[in-house]
């Protein structure tokens, strides 16, 4: 309480920001650097999964991420987010991990994808997979949206990750992705618009099958019928 009776809060519950995050880290408080990851976990993880589509590996690049970082924190300058910063270790990490797994093959992430080619068209004739009977509809949703973002093209996957589900600003996505704003413009209309085009095709094939009167249902009112009008004996009425 203060002179006047009121609560004040302690100053260790005030927020803290990203300089005095890294300042305290230099000065030996390790307990500073599990702030840095929980504030940003969510960020990095879907980050590193946009461009691996691998929980299991994105959380094993997620960690070497963070001790890459720690160990680099002398050259974070904070004329930048520490967000946007760790944003580009944790691309690179998962970019060296997506080489690595292609044998050599290098994936430039800012390759023009501009226009729509066979393989761009293709994802949105993938089946996500089965759909189990037993999940809540908002779980079945969420599991086909993630199975489109999974199908996106990469230079359009990791944008729309960053843009759609995390909210970053363009701006903020041109600087993580060190990518100019107009492109980052560009590829989140073209990776909103697969995703329409793709979950539109789902539930246009899902509105299709609705009430769906194929297959055990129909074979068990076919045989009912049957065995009724064999029962009664009658005939057709002219």
């Amino acid at each position: 309480m203060n002179s006047h009776g009121r609560r004040t809060e302690s100053p260790s519950l005030q927020p803290v920001t990203d300089a005095e995050l890294v300042a305290s880290i230099a000065g030996g408080n390790a307990a500073a650097f599990e702030t840095v990851m929980r504030r940003n976990n969510r960020l990095l993880f879907r980050t590193v999964r946009s461009i691996l589509k691998d929980d299991a590996e994105a959380e094993d690049a997620l960690q070497e991420t963070y001790l890459q970082a720690y160990r680099a924190l002398g050259r974070f300058r904070a004329d930048s987010k520490l967000s946007t910063w760790l944003v580009r270790i944790a691309v690179n990490e998962a970019l060296g991990r997506l080489r690595r797994r292609k044998s050599g093959e290098v994936i430039p992430l800012d390759a023009a994808m501009e226009a729509a080619g066979p393989e761009t068209e293709a994802w949105m004739q993938q089946d996500p997979g089965a759909q189990p009977e037993n999940l809540a509809l908002r779980a079945e949703m969420r599991r086909q949206i993630e199975a489109r973002i999974d199908a996106l093209p990469d230079a359009f996957r990791i944008v729309f990750m960053l843009r759609a589900v995390e909210e970053l600003s363009v701006a903020e996505t041109a600087a993580a992705l060190d990518i100019p704003e107009a492109t980052v413009r560009s590829r989140f209309f073209r990776a909103r618009s697969l995703m329409r085009e793709g979950l539109s095709r789902e539930v246009d094939q899902a509105v299709d099958s609705a009430f769906s009167f194929a297959g055990a249902r129909c074979d068990r009112i076919v045989a009912q019928v049957m065995a009724k009008i064999a029962g009664s004996g009658e005939r057709p009425r002219s």
